[in-house]
């Protein structure tokens, strides 16, 4: 019979629980300070001016009302869900969160992706070599900086949403996309923020990466601690 030892087991799994659940804290406060941040980089809906700049553009004026087709090429992918490869050599964008796996691809861009179909149109950043599913648009070929046209599209995705139209799904049509309207600053300081909420994400993702180790640390210990083969 296997010999289960307690004491110190049971410390480090309360200690890992604790760990675990103070990370899990640590992580949503950071996506929760990125939320709040983002609301006040960006001009509310109707406004050309956000809440917050910074210094050496506090004296900049307004941002420039702009149409999505005027500061980028957006396209329509071709692909279907057959396409998609559990061990594909390049990413598959559709209509889900989820990124699947292609063994061709259709763009080799810096790319902003945003699902055609869905209840949320959150956008996903790419660069590099990708597939893309019909019901998906590629914004490329950006007259502005990719990374900020990135970050304001994710913080008027609710306003994204309620613009598009239903048939069976909800459902964004590409005259939505190209006339729709985003409020652009001089490039200097679009560098700046998307370069401050990049550096807030790879924050977020090195603090995400740390709880998910925890996550794994105690299954492993839960698995010691109730093993399936005790007799």
């Amino acid at each position: 019979m296997r010999e289960i030892r307690t004491s110190g087991s049971v410390r480090v799994k309360a200690s890992n629980g604790r760990s675990t659940r103070l990370q899990a804290k640590k992580v949503q406060a950071l996506k929760q300070h990125k939320k709040g941040l983002m609301q006040q980089l960006f001009p509310a809906e109707g406004e050309t001016t956000p809440h917050l700049r910074f210094p050496e553009f506090r004296e900049a004026g307004a941002w420039e009302v702009k149409r999505l087709g005027e500061v980028c090429i957006i396209c329509n992918g071709s692909s279907n869900a057959q396409d998609h490869v559990d061990d594909g050599a390049y990413p598959l964008f559709d209509r889900s969160e989820e990124i699947k796996r292609s063994s061709r691809y259709l763009f080799d861009a810096e790319a902003v992706i945003i699902p055609g179909e869905g209840m949320r149109f959150i956008p996903k950043y790419y660069c590099g070599k990708f597939d893309l599913h019909q019901r998906a648009y590629a914004l490329s070929d950006f007259r502005e900086v990719g990374k900020f046209i990135y970050y304001q599209l994710g913080a008027l995705k609710g306003v994204l949403a309620s613009k598009a139209v239903m048939s069976t799904v909800l459902s964004l049509r590409m005259p939505i996309l190209e006339t729709f309207k985003l409020v652009i600053p001089s490039s200097g300081e679009q560098q700046k923020i998307a370069h401050c909420l990049s550096s807030l994400d790879e924050v977020i993702g090195l603090e995400s990466h740390k709880l998910d180790a925890l996550k794994n640390l105690k299954k492993g210990l839960m698995q010691q601690l109730f093993p399936q083969d005790v007799a």
